[in-house]
């Protein structure tokens, strides 16, 4: 495992990473459920760069799976305003649109982040930063079907757009970049309700807590 400079009177930040429609979310809500108010949550998928100077048409044709898709660098410096006690304003983005949205979301730095996103163990600046890396596995059948329920149900998509995105720019790029970032995990689960993975990562956030509330 790669060595971290993160300080432990800091928040802890937890990544959590895996291909679309593993039940990354499922993972994530459990673990703010079951930490309530000391914990705040960040998607990677709000800091896709804007493209303002596109037309939808050019948009919609992006490859939204590269890593170059994402503005990481200000990920990374709101990670670190956040690690630092200071609050920040994310990005959201518009699915329908294929575009960076007007509005933002004010966030507070808590004891624990947890940041989620198909690539947040891709980047080694951004893995430095993490406390616990995770990722949530899934078959590959299983991600496309819950891809098309939310993506058509919440995103505003047609199928035939969400196939051809998936065969295009999703699966070769989960190929390339996104599963390879597995070995980069400390814990691997094959499914967001593994009872196991969670009491185990849930039982390591506990023990980091107490060890940074004894270190005040």
């Amino acid at each position: 495992m790669e060595e971290t400079t993160v300080n432990r009177k800091s928040p802890i930040i937890i990544g959590i990473a895996g291909g679309t429609g593993s039940r990354k979310s499922t993972f994530t809500n459990r673990l703010k459920d079951a930490f309530a108010n000391q914990v705040t949550v960040l998607y990677h998928d709000n800091y896709y760069r804007a493209h303002d100077d596109m037309p939808f048409e050019q948009r919609k044709k992006l490859n939204y799976d590269h890593p170059d898709a994402f503005e990481t660098e200000l990920l990374l410096e709101h990670l670190n305003k956040l690690k630092n006690w200071e609050a920040i304003d994310c990005p959201t983005y518009n699915y329908a649109n294929h575009n960076r949205a007007e509005a933002t979301i004010h966030i507070e730095p808590r004891p624990v982040i947890l940041l989620e996103g198909i690539l947040v163990l891709y980047d080694e600046a951004l893995r430095n930063l993490l406390d616990i890396r995770i990722f949530v596995d899934a078959d590959a059948d299983e991600r496309i079907l819950r891809r098309i329920l939310r993506d058509t149900k919440e995103r505003g998509r047609d199928i035939e757009n969400i196939i051809d995105q998936y065969l295009t720019t999703v699966k070769p790029m989960h190929a390339l970049f996104v599963e390879p970032t597995r070995a980069y995990a400390d814990v691997v689960t094959n499914s967001g309700r593994n009872e196991v993975a969670f009491s185990l990562v849930r039982g390591e956030i506990a023990r980091l807590l107490e060890e940074a509330k004894a270190e005040e």
